[in-house]
């Protein structure tokens, strides 16, 4: 059995985007459909989630995509230069030219609303879609409208606000060009155009994304294929051990049975 621990330590595999950028990211191959893999708001794929699902890959026999968007990881950029609209132009340009077939999309988080805004730019690509604690319109729903007068003035007269980590010694650097941006890309106003199985796991106790969200967003679907699995207590995170064989059962259930897959 492969484990995070014995996984390959191969530097990462660099694409261009335009303007000189670069996405970092690690690919497996295998049988298809494959899994990418799209994190979280300041999170990286070295994260446990992202190593976890290559080791996962790797057992099963799946080809599998990780990568960081700009101004992640050990992508190009600055995270404070990055947007909503951007992140997800990473996803699909990832997924345009390292992916291979059809896709199950996996985002953790904000990488929730990047895979979904993924799918409808490419819904001929995606096999399915499984969000753990997605977060979609998160900017607005979650900053913005919790914002007081105080913050909100200081985005507006500088720009930027540098908000407390629950889950990073560094604040989140919060422009107000990213709340203004992703304005453009909310989704849970209205119907989501989205035929594919989407599979979505949130813990009740998440203090960050409200389970609520995904609830809204099974609603929002047009998808007749959605299931939402609430865990008593989880985190937002969401990464525990048992939390990890819940996401591939989740995954599992959407794929084949091995040596049946393209």
């Amino acid at each position: 059995m492969v484990t995070t621990d014995s996984l390959p330590t191969e530097p990462p595999g660099s694409l261009s985007r335009a303007g000189g950028a670069s996405i970092a990211y690690h690919q497996v191959a295998g049988r298809k459909p494959g899994l990418m893999f799209c994190g979280g708001f300041m999170s990286d794929m070295t994260g446990t989630k992202a190593t976890a699902l290559e080791a996962y890959a790797r057992r099963r026999g799946q080809a599998f995509v990780r990568f960081d968007y700009q101004g992640h990881g050990a992508s190009s950029g600055d995270f404070k230069d990055g947007t909503i609209g951007l992140w997800s132009e990473d996803a699909i340009t990832v997924l345009d030219e390292v992916a291979e077939g059809p896709q199950i999309l996996i985002g953790s988080s904000m990488g929730g609303w990047i895979m979904l805004l993924a799918a409808l730019a490419r819904p001929e690509r995606i096999a399915g879609l499984v969000g753990i604690a997605a977060a979609p319109d998160f900017t607005e729903d979650l900053m913005w409208d919790r914002y007081g007068p105080e913050i909100r003035e200081t985005l507006r007269r500088d720009g930027i606000y540098q908000e407390p980590s629950d889950y990073s010694d560094e604040p989140y650097t919060i422009t107000m060009t990213l709340i203004e941006e992703a304005r453009q890309r909310l989704l849970l106003r209205g119907s989501i155009p989205i035929a594919c199985p989407v599979r979505l796991i949130h813990g009740t106790a998440d203090e960050a994304v409200p389970y609520e969200t995904s609830l809204r967003l099974m609603e929002q679907l047009e998808s007749d294929d959605v299931e939402v699995v609430l865990v008593k207590d989880g985190d937002h995170r969401l990464s525990e051990p048992a939390d990890l064989t819940r996401l591939e059962g989740a995954i599992d259930a959407l794929l084949q049975p091995p040596g049946q897959n393209d």
